[in-house]
């Protein structure tokens, strides 16, 4: 029986781990978010993990809000690092794996070619920076971990943009959305799915792996995606980047390289469009 902890169980992924585990057996999740659980405490951290024998923990907390964290600097540190630091050296002293959410934001979005694992973060935002700054907590502090970018995350829980897309689209007539900055969607389930086997995994070390589905779109054509799969009569206009001026800088490119996972793990990972049409469904 492996005993589990999921940080952020309220949010996109966490709920998303919590539909899925009903059906799993020889696991033992305890879920927890804020009100259970503050990971930005030392001290709680330390009595969970040794009272509930915890073998994983699961981390999906994280400071999201990419242009709020611009100003906001001393609670997106808290959450991203300083709550890492504590995971990661709490884990270790209880002999427990920790599985870490990272970002393609850590990226600066120059490279013209998906990024491997391998290559140097740079990131230009100040929520990139923070979780760069978690990798390297985890690096130095735990001793067994599997640290996850992935990128443009969504779901039926929470606020996501495929949920902002489908208000706006039914309370206006048309739309501009960013036409050059280049990623993939990543449906949470199917990242939920590839955790669960992660936690099967022996892991030694500090591994990297990136994690997103397949296919390449700009927010554009996501948007316009959204829009004909739930038949809603609002016209999208593609924008450039310049024409919507944000406090955060988001990479131009952030494409990730997942023929890492896919080998290591031998599994398939869906195509962004054929996962949202399951996330629509389930909206």
């Amino acid at each position: 029986m492996r005993n589990i902890l999921v940080t952020g169980s309220n949010g996109q992924l966490g709920n998303a781990i919590k539909k899925i585990s009903s059906k799993l057996i020889n696991y033992n999740f305890l879920f927890t978010d804020i009100e259970e659980l503050d990971i930005t405490s030392y001290e709680q951290i330390g009595k969970f993990i040794h009272k509930n024998k915890i073998n994983i923990v699961i981390n999906c907390a994280a400071y999201t809000a990419v242009d709020q964290a611009e100003t906001d600097r001393e609670k997106a540190f808290l959450i991203n690092v300083t709550a890492v630091e504590y995971l990661s050296i709490q884990a270790k002293a209880n002999n427990a794996t920790l599985i870490h959410i990272s970002t393609d934001y850590v990226f600066d979005g120059s490279s013209q070619i998906p990024y491997k694992e391998t290559d140097l973060p740079d990131p230009k935002s100040y929520y990139g920076l923070t979780k760069y700054e978690a990798e390297q907590k985890i690096a130095q502090f735990a001793e067994n971990a599997i640290i996850i970018r992935t990128s443009w995350l969504h779901s039926e829980y929470g606020h996501n943009f495929v949920k902002t897309m489908i208000r706006l689209g039914y309370e206006r007539e048309s739309l501009n959305i960013i036409n050059d900055q280049f990623g993939s969607p990543t449906y949470a389930a199917d990242l939920a799915d590839t955790i669960i086997k992660l936690t099967q995994a022996t892991i030694k070390g500090i591994i990297f792996y990136n994690y997103s589905n397949e296919g390449s779109c700009t927010w554009y054509e996501f948007a316009k995606a959204i829009m004909e799969l739930k038949k809603i009569n609002c016209v999208v206009n593609p924008i450039t980047t310049e024409e919507y001026p944000t406090a955060a800088v988001r990479p131009k490119y952030s494409l990730l390289d997942k023929s890492k996972i896919k080998k290591e793990l031998d599994i398939e990972i869906p195509f962004w469009k054929e996962s949202l049409k399951t996330c629509l469904k389930n909206i």
